[in-house]
């Protein structure tokens, strides 16, 4: 059963990855059966090399990434993190926040990911108390 300090370890690599632009550490935090949905209304990416071609994408277009982690809620093997991010997209400065739905394997690693998020244009900063 996976721990909410296990999840938080899991999270911190997600956020590292995440300003690292870097698919195959991501791809590495996922089961190989996993399923990824970054957007509800699309279809999930299968598997871990599912999770790398759409990180690869993704993030070619992202830069100056900075990645805030909420605290993690832990319910059994599943888990919601909020995540707040600070970028440029093709040299735009957005932010974008949201919350990762969860689960995970008995090994720790992610079975099933799904976002919800917004988008806005500028730089934002988290309102007070966010994340916790």
């Amino acid at each position: 059963m996976t721990s909410k300090d296990e999840v938080g370890k899991w999270s911190e690599a997600y956020r590292i990855a995440w300003e690292e632009a870097d698919s195959e550490a991501a791809a590495a935090l996922f089961s190989d059966d996993s399923s990824y949905r970054s957007n509800i209304y699309e279809k999930p990416n299968q598997g871990r090399a599912g999770v790398a071609d759409y990180w690869s994408g993704v993030t070619s277009v992202q830069s100056a990434v900075r990645v805030q982690m909420g605290t993690p809620y832990l319910d059994g093997d599943r888990a919601a993190v909020e995540f707040w991010t600070t970028m440029s997209i093709e040299e735009s400065p957005v932010t974008l926040a949201g919350c990762l739905l969860l689960r995970f394997t008995e090994d720790g690693l992610c079975s099933d990911l799904r976002e919800y998020w917004n988008l806005i244009d500028g730089t934002h900063q988290p309102p007070p108390g966010w994340g916790k």
